[in-house]
């Protein structure tokens, strides 16, 4: 097809109404769940009905009346009303007549079923269903994947999913690794407008569900998880044309030799030269990222955050309990490309006029013994953090919250966290243009302490915050909240 607009293969809106099946099916037939209830089909049965979907459900089976108490019809073809997903779970050598069965009537279907390119011997079975797909009309996503992710359409793959609508668009090569993404990331406090795993990518592929998320109004953020693609240069050409209009996270498997051995055997993708990767990094202002806990580091700023061009982050204050921790943060986010420097004269002076208790050190970082932040029950933070704001100029603002020590030696431990999440939340209302905040809560891993930071990080992602497990993490974060706003202020001086 010829590139509409730049890099788009058509239209934006055509784009958007093509796949909106996909994100939103109004009918979904399975193939591979049974009668005695015990197939992968009839657990997606239950995770459809679980996650709140309310649409038409047909179960496949060759001789089965009913299954799960919904009635059972023979082929994709036989259904009542045409299909917007197919989610197909059966051997892979079956796959290729079921898909051929849809005979015009299904528009997406997923193939779970492994089997095929990955490993040499299938090859022939992957080619065979590709012409059995293109002579139904049929677009694929796999094979050798784990399925779709949509809060909007109410489409999962995994139990106990987010429901509430999100900034996040997903692809992902690798099935297992999406459900990692979704469950590791919303634990994080990621929200997601779809997370789609493609596998071998047979058919449609990361560039094609990249062309949606970019032409998408609800996705403003978008991952990837590439193990190699075909046609790297319409994915380099795409990114070019897109000029960062959505910062984009990729994350790459097979950065090694023995890493694209790896790649081979799972995906049977190429990989590609590393040096390609970064290349592409360079030109387009895409975030490379090294592992998925980055990948979730950096998303979670770029969701939460704003990339200013006129003002990338590169300066930031830290405040919290934790001399040694703060140290240690400074050298990390020195590696990453972020300062951490001592306040002006004017607002060093400012803070020691508080007369904070004794261990309170005010240069930048700001160390705050526990006996300083129970000062006014935790709300002496906001008379620190105003200065600081008023005073200063600093990119970002980050408050780091030693859990156990918190609550272990303040008897109200608890008002105090949350007067101090209050106080953050003031400072930011009054200084919009200003520092961005950034919250970091560590735990020691014991199931109360656990529990308290949980309740922290939704009240602080229900105010926009983003939340970190430890500081070297918020500096991935913002980090790449400064590769992309600086990528923004390059193209806009060229």
């Amino acid at each position: 097809m010829s590139r509409a607009g730049g890099g788009l293969s058509r239209p934006e809106q055509e784009i958007r109404d093509y796949f909106a099946p996909l994100f939103a099916p109004a009918t979904i037939a399975v193939v591979g769940a049974s009668t005695a209830g015990n197939g992968r089909g009839n657990v997606f049965i239950d995770q459809l009905r679980k996650f709140g979907y309310g649409g038409e459900i047909y179960p496949i089976h060759p001789k089965a009346a009913e299954i799960d108490g919904l009635k059972a019809y023979p082929a994709l073809g036989a259904t009542p009303k045409s299909v917007d997903y197919a989610y197909v779970a059966i051997p892979g050598p079956s796959v290729p007549a079921a898909i051929a069965a849809a005979a015009g009537r299904v528009r997406f279907a997923h193939i779970l079923s492994s089997g095929f390119a990955e490993v040499p011997a299938g090859r022939a079975l992957q080619e065979e269903l590709l012409r059995a797909a293109r002579g139904a009309g049929v677009r694929l996503l796999g094979p050798n994947c784990n399925g779709a992710f949509s809060p909007r359409g109410r489409l999962t793959f995994i139990y106990r999913g987010a429901t509430d609508p999100g900034a996040v668009g997903i692809v992902s090569q690798s099935g297992g690794l999406g459900v990692d993404i979704i469950r590791r990331g919303q634990e994080r406090g990621l929200r997601f407008t779809g997370v789609m795993t493609v596998g071998n990518s047979a058919d449609l592929g990361p560039v094609d569900l990249l062309e949606f998320y970019l032409a998408d109004p609800e996705t403003r953020v978008i991952g990837m998880y590439l193990e190699g693609i075909a046609g790297g240069r319409r994915l380099f050409d795409l990114l070019r044309w897109a000029r960062g209009r959505k910062p984009v996270v990729i994350l790459k498997g097979g950065r090694t030799i023995q890493g694209t051995q790896a790649v081979v055997s799972h995906t049977g993708a190429l990989a590609g030269d590393e040096r390609v990767w970064t290349a592409l990094s360079r030109q387009t202002g895409v975030v490379l990222v090294k592992d998925l806990e980055e990948l979730i580091d950096a998303i979670l700023a770029l969701q939460t955050l704003t990339a200013r061009a006129d003002r990338p982050t590169r300066k930031v204050a830290l405040f919290g309990n934790g001399g040694g921790t703060s140290v240690l943060a400074v050298d990390a986010f020195a590696e990453r490309g972020l300062d951490v420097v001592p306040f002006r004269p004017k607002t060093r002076a400012a803070l020691e006029a508080l007369d904070l208790p004794p261990g309170t050190s005010v240069a930048n970082p700001i160390d705050a013994p526990v006996g300083t932040l129970r000062q006014e029950d935790g709300r002496i933070a906001e008379k620190i953090m105003d200065i600081v704001y008023g005073m200063d100029d600093q990119d970002a603002f980050l408050m780091h919250l030693n859990l156990p020590v918190l609550l272990d030696h303040i008897r109200t431990g608890s008002s105090v966290a949350a007067n101090l999440l209050d106080a953050a939340e003031r400072v930011r209302q009054r200084n919009p243009d200003k520092a961005q905040f950034v919250l970091v809560l560590r735990s020691d891993g014991s199931p109360e302490i656990d529990a308290r930071k949980r309740e922290y990080r939704e009240q602080a992602r229900l105010r926009g915050i983003p939340v970190y497990d430890e500081m070297s993490g918020a500096a991935i974060g913002l980090a790449a909240l400064r590769s992309h706003a600086e990528f923004l202020r390059r193209i806009a001086a060229d």
